[in-house]
């Protein structure tokens, strides 16, 4: 990138200008990753300061079963395999209870769309969990499963919204969004639920007060130009409505540990390596810079590894999710160590080294407890980079 758009692009961004698709691309482009880093980090520094969110949350995946086969996926099963599997609700909920440890706060649901199950077994499920947990936000399903529910139900995703807000529900999730557009999802994608029914979806749950999250998964085989693509959709759509609370970007990931079972059900690996983490600092430095109207970036530190997510909170993320205890939907793809658990003395530790103040959040990302940051006065604590 020459000199005089680097200066250009600085000039925008600290005067608060939006920046336009080309902008984005150009962003991409370039290999000065500090300089880029150091842009991204002034916005989020701008917004939310030295604070870096997380919450105490479990994932639930009630089923495995799905009529889909996406490209990516290696979480689904067809009926009669020998590892898919079904919960009865109460053995849901007897599963969550057991995850109820540590003040819980959040417990994240998202199933495969599961060909024979009802309708009713959904609210059910969120009704039942909430009387289980009546402290705990249930954050549950993709627009996927919204539109999959509309199939097997005759309802209307309006009245199915509303059903799962009376029986608990607090949040959708923002999977199903992997990326938006035609040439690369038609490659990637084995459902119907496309951008069109993605944000038709989410924009009902807007308008009925929830907020949600927005996801993105890079890092296959789509181009800088699809990312840049993907995040304009959404902040068009946030223009509109105001109801993403945070974007994620996540990382594509190998599939290593099912090929013990003999079956590779990543059908995109032999052709994809996996985004190093450079890309993915890029990836969060440039959509915090475009995505001037969401509040936060979260980098879920399961696919990311935990280094790279350290340093994603100096490339624009202000949010390290949470303590997941187990995560299903996928693995810790190329030994880069990632732990299958992180606590909450965890997640502090790790804030901390990182050079910032850590904030624990509910699902609303209400203040629910502030914490002491680094130690200034030691000379080996970590400062988070001055902007």
């Amino acid at each position: 990138m020459d000199a005089g758009l680097k200066r250009e692009l600085e000039e925008k961004v600290r005067a608060g200008e939006r920046l336009t698709r080309e902008d984005g691309i150009a962003l991409y482009a370039s290999d000065d990753l500090a300089w880029l880093g150091g842009l991204a980090h002034e916005v989020r520094t701008r917004k939310n300061g030295d604070v870096v969110h997380f919450n105490v949350n479990r994932h639930l995946n009630m089923t495995n079963v799905c009529t889909a086969s996406c490209a990516y996926c290696s979480f689904q099963r067809k009926p009669g395999e020998k590892d898919a599997y079904t919960m009865r609700i109460e053995e849901a909920v007897r599963l969550a209870k057991a995850m109820e440890g540590e003040n819980l706060t959040e417990l994240h649901i998202v199933n495969g769309l599961h060909p024979t199950l009802p309708w009713r077994y959904y609210p059910r499920s969120l009704s039942a969990l909430k009387e289980a947990l009546p402290d705990v936000a249930l954050k549950a399903f993709t627009a996927t499963e919204i539109h999959h529910f509309e199939t097997i139900s005759g309802l209307s995703a309006s009245e199915i919204l509303d059903e799962l807000i009376e029986a608990g529900l607090e949040s959708l999730t923002g999977g199903g969004a992997e990326i938006f557009d035609w040439e690369v999802r038609q490659h990637i994608v084995d459902h119907r639920t496309h951008w069109e029914d993605w944000s038709r979806i989410h924009r009902l749950a807007h308008e009925k007060g929830l907020k949600t999250p927005a996801t993105m998964l890079y890092g296959h085989i789509e181009e800088h130009r699809h990312r840049v693509d993907h995040v304009l959709r959404l902040r068009e759509m946030q223009d509109e409505t105001g109801g993403f609370q945070v974007f994620i970007p996540l990382r594509y990931q190998h599939d290593f540990v099912d090929m013990k079972d003999g079956k590779v059900r990543n059908k995109l690996q032999a052709r994809t390596t996996m985004a190093t983490g450079a890309e993915a600092l890029k990836t969060f430095a440039v959509s915090r810079l475009l995505f001037d109207n969401v509040p936060h970036v979260k980098v879920f530190w399961v696919m990311h590894g935990v280094q790279t997510a350290q340093l994603a909170l100096q490339h624009g993320a202000d949010d390290m999710d949470g303590s997941v205890v187990e995560y299903k939907i996928t693995h810790d793809a190329d030994d880069f160590g990632t732990p299958n658990k992180l606590g909450r003395d965890d997640l502090l530790d790790l804030i901390r080294d990182a050079g910032f103040r850590p904030v624990e959040r509910n699902t609303r990302y209400e203040i629910l407890r502030e914490y002491q940051g680094p130690d200034p006065d030691r000379r080996e604590s970590p400062q988070p980079m001055r902007v």
